[in-house]
């Protein structure tokens, strides 16, 4: 039985795969920045072992250890023992086939998630489900390149994942029913909500945040209302938890400018960039990160 509040859509022909474990006993996360870290500190918590492949990897530690602390510290709970399941790789050559779940969140560069993909592939357990948590990348061209690409789908979390409610399961032309089955299963298990959509540029997400967020950057350009205005328009008037330029702050500016460049080329230029975001990106303004971005960040 599909849990409460998800769905499978329709997905006709879709191929089956053996084996249809919901339980998540151990899991790779190859990236440890914000979001690998993210999914990282969210596996964890459900009691699975999670192996991290992250060349720098004492920041990486640092930054799971102190988010699983705050976390730990809300729900009066021993970090400890969820900490003991943590470890740490410096590349995917060195892991074993022992993962049920594989995960992938290095940056945003098509040859670089596809050399990271095959490689976890090779290395994977018989069974184990390989997810790419691209947020605008095609699941099918990432997936092309795989000996079992019906074992694959993406898996796209969103900052700050621990406490995100979403997560967007996008099916590859390949991604067998039972792949979404497992996919789903693992994000209740995370005490998460999915939903499904085909692989399209920007899937739903992206495509509709971003459309958002380049209106908001055109009418600061165009002198409409000043930046803090226009994000409280959205979270007061459409109750947004945040407005669009401070999440493109969170995001960075620089993500979103590969995001767009991408819709750009292939939805045409609705999705355009504006020079405000041209701007912002070469001057080294990319939001929280560097300290500046539509906001200052201190």
């Amino acid at each position: 039985m599909t849990p409460a509040g998800e769905r499978i859509l329709p997905v006709p022909e879709l191929p089956s795969t053996s084996g249809s474990a919901c339980v998540i006993g151990s899991a790779y996360v190859i990236g440890g920045g914000r979001m690998g870290a993210g999914i990282a500190h969210a596996l964890l918590m459900t009691g699975a072992r999670v192996t991290v492949i992250e060349p720098d990897a004492r920041p990486a530690e640092e930054r799971i250890r102190k988010s699983v602390a705050r976390s730990c510290e809300k729900l009066q709970a021993d970090e400890g023992p969820i900490l003991a399941r943590l470890s740490l790789l410096g590349a995917v050559e060195e892991t074993g086939p022992g993962a049920d779940l594989i995960i992938e969140a290095v940056p945003e560069q098509p040859r670089l998630k596809a050399a990271v993909l095959g490689a976890a592939e090779e290395r994977a357990a018989p069974g184990a489900l390989i997810a790419t948590n691209t947020s605008s990348l095609s699941i099918g061209e990432l997936g092309s390149a795989l000996r079992y690409p019906e074992r694959f789908l993406g898996m796209h979390f969103f900052n700050p994942v621990p406490s995100s409610a979403l997560v967007e399961l996008v099916l590859g032309p390949d991604t067998a029913h039972d792949t979404l089955a497992r996919a789903q299963a693992i994000v209740s298990a995370l005490g998460k909500t999915s939903i499904v959509v085909r692989d399209s540029p920007g899937f739903a997400t992206s495509r509709l945040g971003l459309a958002l967020g380049l209106e908001a950057m055109r009418m600061l350009e165009e002198g409409v209302a000043a930046a803090e205005d226009i994000d409280q328009a959205m979270v007061l008037g459409y109750r947004h938890p945040m407005g669009p330029l401070r999440l493109t702050d969170m995001v960075g500016l620089d993500v979103r400018l590969a995001v767009a460049e991408h819709l750009s080329a292939t939805l045409g230029p609705r999705f355009e960039p504006p020079r405000i975001l041209r701007d912002k990106v070469t001057a080294g303004q990319l939001g929280v990160k560097t300290g500046q971005g539509f906001y200052e960040w201190h």
